[in-house]
């Protein structure tokens, strides 16, 4: 079954062949699939929510929106706190854009002529070998590679064989279990809202599309707080 060509991806590959076009190039294929134009429309909205949003914050009088970025902020230190100690607060940054992006191109999808960047498995793949590689950096960056790579033996050495194997495949395990965890989810509420749009629209999909809010948010949540884990096993004092 083709693609539904989103107005706006077609607009921007327009553009693409527009350009290729003035230096003699001629574009047989599209260059820009929806997930990824979508994808770089969520990031330029969180960028200019920021934007706008910090301007106007206050120490003395801070408003509705400031309420709602420091509880969220908060958020963050809370889960970070209890599952890494302050230490994991220096993750904030990182686990917080990641976070906000999902929960974003999850929610994206409900609006006209949009869809989930996060129903495409390319994307989740993304971010999911993205939280793979940087909580291993950051294991080798606080211990060390060989003393990092030596805690995958298991407490014992004589065990060794046995843990190692164990311990690389469960790694590898990880953001394959991520990648389709939010795929699936998000593809499948993207899909069951589509076709009961298709069979009675306007008012039968908004019940099916307010869980979706709820469930967009959650899977978001359940990304971060795998991610967390990862990150506070990385990091831990026991390597």
């Amino acid at each position: 079954m083709p693609e539904h060509k989103l107005i706006i991806t077609v607009l921007l590959n327009g553009l693409a062949r527009w350009i290729a076009g003035l230096f003699g190039l001629t574009l047989k294929h599209d260059l820009f699939p929806n997930n990824f134009v979508v994808a770089i429309v969520v990031t330029a909205l969180i960028i200019v929510f920021f934007k706008l949003t910090v301007r106007n914050l206050s120490v003395s009088a801070p408003g509705k929106m400031q309420y709602f970025l420091e509880s969220l902020y908060k958020f963050f230190q809370g889960l970070l706190d209890d599952m890494i100690g302050h230490e994991g607060r220096r993750f904030i940054p990182i686990l917080g854009t990641l976070g906000l992006f999902i929960a974003v191109s999850n929610l994206i999808g409900l609006f006209p002529e949009m869809e989930s960047p996060t129903a495409n498995i390319n994307t989740t793949a993304g971010c999911a070998i993205f939280i793979f590689i940087y909580y291993h950096a950051v294991g080798i960056k606080k211990h060390g590679f060989i003393h990092y790579i030596k805690s995958f033996a298991g407490p014992v050495w004589w065990l060794s064989w046995l843990f190692f194997p164990i311990e690389i495949i469960s790694h590898f395990a990880r953001p394959l279990s991520l990648t389709m965890r939010l795929f699936g989810n998000i593809f499948g509420e993207d899909l069951v809202i589509i076709i009961i749009a298709s069979i009675v629209p306007f008012i039968a999909p908004l019940p099916v599309m307010a869980l979706a809010v709820f469930t967009s948010l959650l899977q978001a949540f359940i990304f971060v707080m795998l991610s967390t884990v990862y990150l506070s096993g990385a990091v831990a004092d026991e390597h």
